[in-house]
């Protein structure tokens, strides 16, 4: 250990004694540092924001619908009483089975009017979404299909402004709804809109009833998790049964799509990241280059050192001291720029995509790592040429 605290003194002595050119050998490994931190990071903090609002959904839906590009689809059409028979099929795996609408209706107001998107509801939820005002819609509400509404945070300013919407009706093509709840504005405007803003929410049993007696657009099945891909089966044989076998549905199932949405985020993440790793074999070439041209400047000084006793492992341990410590030096500063900059860029996106988690473990673990490697990997070889050097030549230099 005080051999190598030896080596570290008089590395940095070294690459003092020539500064200016140790600055300009390590504006590479600044460069690259920098570049593969900010990526990576936010690429990996907009990945955690984005799966954090999405995780507060709660359980994702499998969807199963009649496939639109079958010859006759007329023959595969789901119907409100198929939802029942498919809940009696999933009873050993799940409870909640529902149909889902989604249309878009007059709503007013007093003298206000709108038409944003009304879509039926159950009284399930495992989500993290928060009220703003009152309550979610309840079992209760389903089961007496109430003339109840929750709406969106953005419907409440633009019906209510700053008033208090619960308790005041809405009417609903031609219906009147009593609002008993408010979500509060997802984090990230981008999400918002992504997931949907202007929204009301009924009961579906209410929707059927009253708004809407058509077929519903298709069903949700909230299914364990492992036990979504038997849920969308299980489904479809059950229709299949009613509407013949040769009635085709597609079973898509959300929480595949998030997370194969998070694998591209990361795809492009560590993509860009290799990149940016391109800066680093440059600058990695520069550290080999000046500590060649080092070992050329210092031969007499290493024949002096052979000639004293020092051994070819103690003068290439030296050299290589050097080249890591160029290396480190410059992947630091460059790590501290990126991390500077990550910050930054996770607070704009922030705005758009919701809270985000820095993992400053991983990127500035990412960071050392690297620039021992370009250190090691680039001053290998000006340590060995250093060490190969007979001491007699070396002294006639």
């Amino acid at each position: 250990m005080d051999r190598l605290l030896a080596y570290l003194n008089e590395a940095a002595v070294s690459l003092w004694r020539n500064r200016v050119r140790s600055l300009l050998t390590m504006l590479g490994m600044i460069i690259g540092s920098a570049s593969i931190i900010t990526v990576f990071g936010i690429s990996r903090a907009a990945t955690s924001g984005i799966a954090s609002t999405f995780g507060s959904f709660g359980t994702f839906p499998v969807v199963v619908r009649a496939d639109p590009a079958q010859d006759y689809p007329s023959i595969a059409q789901i119907h409100y009483s198929d939802v029942r028979s498919v809940a009696l099929a999933l009873q050993s795996i799940t409870p909640w089975v529902f149909p889902e609408w989604n249309r878009t209706y007059l709503t007013t107001f007093g003298n206000v009017r709108d038409y944003p998107t009304v879509g039926s509801a159950s009284g399930f939820h495992d989500d993290g979404l928060t009220m703003e005002q009152g309550r979610k819609l309840t079992q209760h509400d389903v089961d007496t299909a109430a003339h109840v509404a929750v709406i969106t945070a953005d419907l409440d300013t633009e019906y209510f402004g700053n008033g208090n919407a619960i308790g005041n009706y809405l009417r609903i093509n031609g219906g009147r709804y009593r609002v008993v709840g408010v979500y509060a504005n997802i984090k990230g405007s981008f999400l918002n809109a992504l997931v949907g803003s202007s929204t009301v929410a009924v009961p579906y049993t209410t929707f059927h009833r009253d708004l809407d007696p058509s077929p519903p657009d298709y069903i949700l099945i909230y299914a364990p998790t492992g036990f979504q891909n038997q849920a969308g089966k299980l489904a479809v044989a059950a229709l299949q049964r009613i509407h013949g076998s040769d009635a085709r549905y597609q079973i898509q199932n959300t929480s595949d799509l998030l997370n194969a949405f998070e694998s591209v985020l990361n795809i492009i993440g560590t993509g860009l990241a290799a990149i940016g790793g391109v800066a680093l074999v440059v600058a990695g070439i520069g550290i080999m280059n000046i500590m060649l041209v080092s070992v050329t400047e210092r031969t007499r000084e290493i024949g002096i050192r052979k000639a004293v006793g020092a051994s070819r492992r103690d003068i290439a341990l030296q050299f290589l001291m050097e080249s890591i410590v160029l290396a480190l030096l410059g992947g630091g500063v460059g790590a501290g720029i990126g991390i500077l900059v990550t910050i930054g860029g996770a607070w704009l996106l922030s705005k758009q995509l919701g809270e985000m988690l820095i993992p400053y473990v991983l990127i500035v673990s990412l960071a050392v790592g690297f620039s021992i490697l370009v250190g090691v990997l680039f001053g290998t070889y000006p340590a060995l040429r250093a060490a190969r050097l007979d001491p007699i030549e070396a002294l006639r230099a």
